[in-house]
């Protein structure tokens, strides 16, 4: 299975929320919520900031994407999602690594993420590419804690924050 990673480009955000709706299935199959906000359209995601990365499989469709947020010196991996068809197939690691490269290009020197501890393909994932949990240390991530709880994100599981250092 061929898949390219790319810059997105405006004919992609139309793609965006229903992949991540999609993704998310997992999410709703796992915790049962009672509501589940919808995923961002694409140019919501677009107007957040940052940058966005997408994986194209060989027939032109989008499969995947990662969002990065850029904010005050600040790299922060605020989306991941694979098509539940393409997962554990690598794409999302390599869409992770090429968020990783993107952010040290533009002169990051970590990334960020928060996600839940104890979901396997939420924190286990991210260990297993190198990150590390932390506390959040920052005004910008102290927010994001904060805006998850009042989502009641952290009602599903312990929610965390996990950073990976960017070599040069």
């Amino acid at each position: 299975m061929s898949v390219c990673l790319r810059a997105s480009n405006s004919s992609d955000l139309q793609h965006l929320a229903p992949i991540e709706e999609q993704a998310d299935v997992l999410f709703l199959e796992l915790f049962h919520p009672e509501h589940w906000d919808s995923a961002p359209t694409g140019a919501d995601r677009l107007a957040q900031g940052g940058f966005i990365i997408v994986a194209e499989h060989q027939s032109g469709r989008l499969v995947g994407f990662v969002h990065v947020l850029e904010h005050s010196g600040i790299a922060h991996l605020e989306q991941l999602s694979v098509l539940p068809d393409f997962g554990r197939r690598g794409i999302g690691g390599r869409l992770v690594g090429a968020a990783e490269q993107a952010a040290k290009d533009r002169g990051y020197h970590e990334l960020t993420l928060r996600t839940y501890a104890d979901v396997p393909w939420n924190a286990q994932f991210y260990r297993g590419l190198g990150f590390n949990e932390e506390e959040p240390s920052t005004e910008f991530h102290r927010n994001l804690a904060a805006v998850e709880k009042r989502m009641g994100l952290d009602e599903f599981g312990r929610r965390v924050q996990m950073h990976v250092i960017l070599n040069p």
